[in-house]
Order: structure tokens, then sequence, then C-alpha cells
């Protein structure tokens, strides 16, 4: 058994480790990693370029030639900025694409060094196809409590504070950096790749006690660009629901301080309503673009929810969630910070 290799069933528990270091290419790195590894690639994206067309049209071995001289002054450049301080206990876990050999040539020299780096066997793409099994398990065995509400009933907020109190909860809008919904583009937050948004997904979920409680906000099956695990949107269609029926001001004011970035960028937000030509008539959708000129948030986040947002709900939840057929229902007219708290320690004593 070659004991500087480690499986990938080995490594569910990555505390054993003290760094996860992936070896690929930043761009590679980028599309999607292990949460909490750091990027030291062996050969940059320029670099991995070249070595590929050299070995595929001149030969291997002048690739590996070149390629090694680019592979030793890369490592070189790692342990002087980035390990000369690690102690000699330090144990960390190489990875790349196939843990093959720019994982392998880290975990030589490290070795060498006497530290105790172990080499992910199969890389990468064994980790990937451990998220896709685990995505389509774990969720099976979550109790989930689903918190449903109209647009703008602070179901985010709420989930929030839910987690402040100690409770499980799986915040799907953070995960995915936005808000669900046409208007849910977050400034200067893009989101993720979709291989990296199931990866933090995962992290959450194994942290997760499949015997308590687990909240989550009712979700459609694609937030933004993003898709949901088809295990986890089933069984979160399957939970119980608590129903937040907040009122129409309520909702308003929310929407007004939960979307301020909106105010300072009417451009941007006109755009945003673009989508809805399709749905509304060009006279509303005339209307709607004086209303952002004119500084009318107020009529505009009216009739935005009375007119695009409240219809949708209504049918999504009642096709979409079993439990909505029965829900727990918490009423409000106050979503503000004190507000959404009271809710939440209300979801809580269920």
């Amino acid at each position: 058994m070659n004991h500087d290799i480690v499986s990938v069933e080995q490594i569910s528990d990555l505390s054993a480790f003290d760094e996860i270091i992936d070896v690929r290419s930043p761009t590679e790195f980028a599309e999607d990693h292990i949460p909490g590894s750091i990027n030291c690639p062996v050969l940059d994206d320029r670099q991995r370029i070249e070595i590929g067309t050299l070995y595929k049209q001149v030969s291997p071995f002048e690739a590996r030639k070149l390629g090694a001289a680019y592979v030793s002054e890369n490592i070189a450049g790692h342990l002087r900025i980035r390990f000369l301080d690690r102690p000699k206990h330090w144990r960390p876990l190489i990875v790349c694409w196939r843990g093959g050999q720019r994982s392998g040539s880290l975990t030589h020299v490290l070795r060498r060094i006497g530290w105790d780096a172990q080499q992910l066997a199969g890389g990468y793409k064994t980790y990937r196809r451990l998220v896709i099994d685990n995505l389509s398990e774990l969720p099976r065995h979550l109790q989930l409590q689903v918190i449903c509400g109209a647009t703008g009933s602070g179901k985010s907020r709420i989930l929030q504070a839910i987690g402040r109190l100690g409770e499980q909860i799986i915040d799907l809008e953070e995960l995915a950096c936005h808000k669900g919904s046409v208007l849910g583009v977050l400034p200067d937050c893009p989101q993720p790749s979709q291989k990296m948004f199931e990866s933090r997904l995962l992290s959450v979920l194994q942290g997760l006690d499949p015997a308590r409680t687990v909240y989550v906000e009712a979700e459609s099956r694609k937030i933004g660009v993003l898709q949901l695990p088809t295990a986890l949107i089933e069984m979160m269609r399957a939970g119980k629901c608590v129903h937040i029926e907040a009122s129409l001001a309520a909702r308003v004011d929310f929407l007004l301080r939960d979307y301020d970035y909106f105010l300072n960028a009417p451009e941007w937000l006109t755009a945003r309503l673009q989508p809805l030509r399709n749905l509304q008539s060009t006279e509303t959708i005339v209307r709607w673009g004086e209303y952002v000129h004119d500084g009318l948030w107020r009529e505009l986040v009216s009739e935005l929810l009375q007119l695009h947002y409240d219809p949708l709900y209504s049918r999504s939840q009642q096709q979409n969630y079993a439990g909505f057929s029965a829900p727990l229902t918490l009423s409000s007219d106050d979503l503000t910070p004190a507000g959404i708290e009271a809710l939440a320690r209300q979801v809580c004593a269920g």
C-alpha cells in the first residue's frame, strides 16, 4: 500500500488534514474545488495550454521536459512564499485533476522535506463523483421544515435568524449568491459555477445532524442560473411548511430596505425589468420604467408584488409543495429586524 496516497472515501473528515492544496491551474480551481482548499498551481493557465499543445503536436517527451521545468520552478516559488513557515507536523492533502503527475510532484517534494503530505487518489475527478453521489443521497435523510411566503415576506432573513438561534439551516440563496427571482441578481456578486455551488451545498449537508430538524426556504428548481439537486427539491416539496403571511405594507417596507442597492442604480433596475415584457403588458412595463425614472419606489414595489410576484407565488406553492395544503401560518405586519427575530422564534417553537 502506498502510504502517501489516500482515497476519497478516507477524506470524509477533512479535519485530519491541516490544509488542502489544489495544484490545478487557476481557471480549473475557479470553476470548482473542495471548499476550504487553497490554489497553488504547479502549472498556470498559460503553461498548461503550452504543455498540452507540445504534447499533441511535438511529442510527450518534449512536453514532459518543459513541464518538469515549469513544475519545479512553481513548486520552488510556493515553498518560498507559502510553506516555509509550516511546522514539522504539518499534514497537507494535495489535489490535482486525476491524482497524477501534478499532485504527485508536489507530494513527493513535501514528503522529501519531511512533511506527511498525502495525495488524493483520482484527484478532483474522483471528488466530483463523490459530490454527485452524495447530493443524490444525503437530502433524503433530512427532516426539512420549509419556510414559505410571498415575495417580500422576509423568508431569507427569518431563515438566517433561525440559524443564529442555533438551529440547522440550509441557506440556498446565500450559497447561490442570488435572491431567487428575476430581480434576485446581487451587485458585484456573480453566481458560482454549478459545480462550485454543489460543492458548497455538499459541505453544508455533511455538517447537518439528520436526527434534528433542518430549516430551508422554499425555492423553485433554479436559483438564478443554478439548478438545485433533484433529491433536495423533492424532499423540500414533501416537507412540512411554515407560511409567513405578512401585510403588503410590511412587505413593501422590507423590500425597500433589503433591495436598497436598486435605488442607487436605476438603469440597472430598468434592465432587470425587461425580462418581464413577456409576462406583462407594454403599458405596465412603460409605467414601471416611469416609476424608476421618477423615483416612485413604493409604487413600483407595490405593483410588482400585486401584478407579478403574488400571482406566481400562489400558483407555485399550491402546485409544488405538499405541506402547503395545511401549513403552520404565522401572520405579521412587522418585518423590521425585531419583527424578523420574533418570527424566527415562533417558527422554532413550532
